[in-house]
């Protein structure tokens, strides 16, 4: 089985071939850095007017590189939400538009059950497992008990992990996008000059025990920033990014033990603890989840730093999970701004005459 699959929910144009011996026949992606940099931010009908002029291309190319035609895929997945929606009704008019003409199975992929099943292509991993999804736009612990069926324990209350990042390297004057320049800026740095707060630490009542918040944090960075004076130093810079990269770490893991302590008394058995998404591309916290992931003796499992961040590939493989429990979705399923994970319930899906693609498949 062959899965096409394509992203366009943010600021990467992707598409991906994907078979369901977890083989990456093909894999490109464009980041639009350079559409955005100047904003200092991703700018959403800038980005929807990128993936329009990008797509069609970069899906001819893919499929060349596997020496493939569309005749030969077996269903075509696509980011559905959520996301920027210009982006997303870019990607999923394409992918519908394939499936009509080339007679496929259509695949309504959440982007972050994309994220969350990633590990999944990469590793031998069975369910349920404990997920941290950390990016820019998302932080959430997440049980992954199959590929439909998701628990949220916690999320973020305001910004997420990467648009703290982002948002303080945008402060300290460092390039867009921020996260990996305050990982590579804090390795000369000291991560004990500055006391920046563990936002929620050590809360547990009041259903705060798996919640984040990186509101105040960056604040906190801010008002360092003031006390400092306009002209930081290269030793300033890096002291504050070593500072919040561990204040971040700090966080995580203790959200993350609350997590886990809540599976061990609930008799959940979790087969790995695992992180998924752009953030999950930094070496440090990767380092840190891994000691915690020891302490509850459980492995330790991450993608490739390649495929952290948004890609085609993750897609494509939601895709391959759904097309083998059968789930396959009407054409008139509509792009959402806001999917929550916990919202995918296979109720809504249908069964599709399910055959290879040298039996063409009929249209329900």
């Amino acid at each position: 089985m062959i899965i096409l699959g394509i992203e366009t929910s943010c600021d990467e144009t992707a598409v991906a071939l994907v078979d369901n011996n977890r083989n990456l026949l093909a894999h490109r992606v464009f980041t639009q850095l350079e559409e955005h940099e100047a904003f200092g931010g991703v700018v959403p009908e800038v980005a929807a007017r990128a993936h329009l002029q990008l797509l069609e291309p970069l899906l001819k190319q893919t499929l060349k590189d596997a020496n493939l035609t569309l005749k030969e895929i077996d269903g075509v997945a696509v980011t559905c939400g959520p996301g920027l929606i210009g982006g997303v009704m870019v990607g999923v008019m394409m992918a519908k538009s394939i499936a009509v003409v080339h007679d496929k199975p259509f695949l309504a992929i959440n982007h972050l059950a994309g994220h969350a099943l990633m590990p999944r292509l990469t590793h031998d991993l069975k369910f349920p497992y404990l997920l941290l999804l950390v990016s820019g736009g998302h932080c959430q612990i997440v049980i992954v008990k199959s590929p439909v069926d998701f628990e949220v324990l916690g999320s973020t209350q305001d910004d997420a992990v990467g648009e703290c990042f982002d948002k303080c390297a945008k402060m300290m004057g460092l390039p867009y996008p921020g996260g990996p320049h305050v990982e590579k800026v804090a390795l000369t740095g000291d991560a004990k000059r500055f006391p920046l707060p563990r936002p929620l630490k050590g809360r547990t009542k009041d259903g705060m025990a798996c919640q984040f918040s990186f509101s105040g944090l960056k604040s906190a960075v801010r008002r360092q920033i003031e006390k400092l004076g306009e002209s930081l130093s290269e030793k300033d810079i890096a002291d504050l990014c070593a500072s919040l990269q561990l204040a971040v770490a700090d966080t995580l893991k203790d959200r993350l033990t609350n997590a886990l302590e809540f599976c061990a008394n609930s008799s959940q058995k979790l087969t790995a603890l695992v992180v998924s998404g752009g953030v999950a591309a930094n070496q440090f916290l990767r380092d840190n989840l891994e000691e915690l992931a020891k302490d509850f003796e459980l492995p330790f499992v991450a993608p490739p730093l390649n495929l952290c961040t948004d890609n085609g590939a993750m897609i494509a493989w939601a895709g391959v999970e759904k097309m083998l429990l059968k789930a396959v979705d009407d054409l008139d399923f509509k792009p959402r701004p806001r999917w929550p994970l916990d919202d995918i319930y296979p109720s809504s899906f249908k069964l599709w005459p399910f055959k290879t693609a040298t039996n063409r498949c009929p249209h329900v």
